[in-house]
């Protein structure tokens, strides 16, 4: 399970550096094979390579005759790229999913559990701020058992 919260710089070439704290697992789950894709929220999503297949499987499973679907299918079916960690632990955002999300230098990695959410880290902070704002479901947070 991933989580939590790691500030982190893209360099000169688009690559971040993934966290030690998730390199051996990576390793060990998919042989740092990793899928990378966009999010409607305009944050990129990063999967282990396993987890995307059962996650394309499904959302490809859809009717897609219902214009909803199949905008999503387009939108991360579409843009879905495979990629890996290199030898030094860093993974390179392609140049059309940075542009995407906004990324430049400052990112944030947020882990989802079976994914990671990556954000420009200003969007990021916009969004908690919306978020403390009061833009949460309570029907859902009365569900959950904290």
């Amino acid at each position: 399970m991933f989580r939590g919260v790691s500030q982190l710089n893209l360099d000169a070439k688009g690559r971040l550096a993934m966290p030690a704290r998730y390199r051996d697992d990576l390793a060990m789950s998919c042989n740092s094979q990793l899928v990378i894709t966009v999010d409607p929220s305009r944050c990129l999503l990063l999967y282990p390579f396993p987890e995307w297949e059962r996650i394309e499987q499904n959302l490809m499973s859809r009717p897609n005759m219902n214009p909803k679907v199949r905008n999503l299918q387009r939108l991360l079916v579409g843009h879905a790229t495979e990629c890996e960690l290199d030898g030094s632990g860093r993974l390179l955002l392609p140049t059309p999913l940075r542009r995407y999300a906004g990324l430049e230098k400052r990112v944030v990695l947020l882990g989802q559990g079976k994914k990671f959410e990556i954000w420009d880290e200003a969007t990021w902070e916009e969004t908690c701020a919306q978020v403390l704002g009061g833009d949460v479901d309570d029907e859902a947070l009365e569900s959950i058992a904290l």
